[in-house]
């Protein structure tokens, strides 16, 4: 499968806009809809895979398993959280080569120090920067694919300030970084400041809802230099809540069937029936001919 270029799609003069899937239904369904690519973070995956927070309890192994089965649901290009490369310069080339492997047209890995945890959390820290741009440059080195884009995430920022942040951000791009994420930035002020740095350089803003960093819309993100605009707790965060409500209705009795939820043809157009039952239809073998009759005293 050939997936367009990652830089292809930063060309046009637009925000590209990146829901997140943690399954491979979310993934058909952000296809589906329309989005010219997506996105894979560890959050919702974990959460929705095992049912445990994002804060370093899950390897590359089991990550990447399920990144395997997201991708390939979906031709669109995708881009994945690699997080802290699951350890030194040799786990980052693994990470990157596996990821290629499986499809991935872009990932970014950070410099948060293990065990690692999602960036809008309390409680995390940093490796120093030095070390991080070994880590950039093993991960540059390690690509098979010269189009697959690389991302540089610092997490400094809850720990040291924005300064700090954009210190790192310069050294991480001089080592070999296509793309910026400057993670939980704290205000519209600390936004604008970020994309007025790194003019011309793609950048990452990272829209969770509940988190450190303004909701704002992607237009006004893209005007304070953005480029890229990840949602990777938008459609996991309502699944949640659609199952609960389903739930509670089941027990009280009082389930509402007038409008909830897709209907049984949908459901199969989405994990398209229809093509695994021509499969099936044109494996029956049709028995057109006549039998050949039995010789004459043989039992039947």
């Amino acid at each position: 499968m050939t997936r367009p270029a990652w830089k292809s799609l930063l060309a046009p003069p637009k925000p590209l806009l990146l829901p997140c899937a943690h399954d491979a239904l979310s993934a058909r369904l952000i296809e589906g809809a329309g989005f010219n690519a997506y996105s894979i973070g560890g959050f919702p995956l974990i959460g929705a895979r095992h049912a445990l927070p994002d804060i370093g309890l899950v390897g590359l192994g089991e990550m990447s398993a399920g990144v395997r089965d997201i991708v390939a649901a979906s031709c669109l290009p995708v881009m994945v959280d690699g997080d802290d490369g699951y350890g030194d310069v040799k786990n980052v080339t693994r990470t990157i080569q596996r990821y290629e492997e499986i499809g991935a047209s872009a990932i970014f890995i950070e410099d948060q120090k293990s065990p690692k945890r999602c960036g809008h959390m309390a409680g995390k820290d940093v490796i120093d920067a030095a070390t991080m741009v070994t880590k950039i440059k093993a991960a540059v080195a390690a690509r098979n694919n010269p189009d697959t884009f690389l991302v540089a995430r610092t997490d400094a920022r809850a720990i040291f300030g924005l300064d700090e942040a954009l210190g790192r951000a310069e050294r991480y791009l001089r080592a070999g970084a296509d793309g910026i994420f400057i993670e939980a930035p704290q205000s519209e002020a600390e936004l604008e400041r970020i994309g007025r740095a790194f003019k011309g350089v793609p950048q990452l803003a990272n829209m969770l809802e509940g988190g450190r960093t303004p909701f704002l819309k992607p237009a006004e993100l893209y005007r304070l230099g953005f480029s890229m605009i990840a949602y990777p707790t938008t459609l996991i965060f309502r699944i949640v809540q659609t199952v609960e409500r389903a739930l509670s209705g089941i027990k009280a009795g009082t389930l509402n069937l007038e409008g909830e939820g897709v209907s049984f043809e949908r459901f199969k157009d989405i994990t398209r029936f229809s093509e695994w039952q021509a499969v099936e239809d044109r494996s029956v073998v049709q028995e057109n001919c006549p039998r050949v009759p039995k010789a004459s005293g043989e039992k039947p």
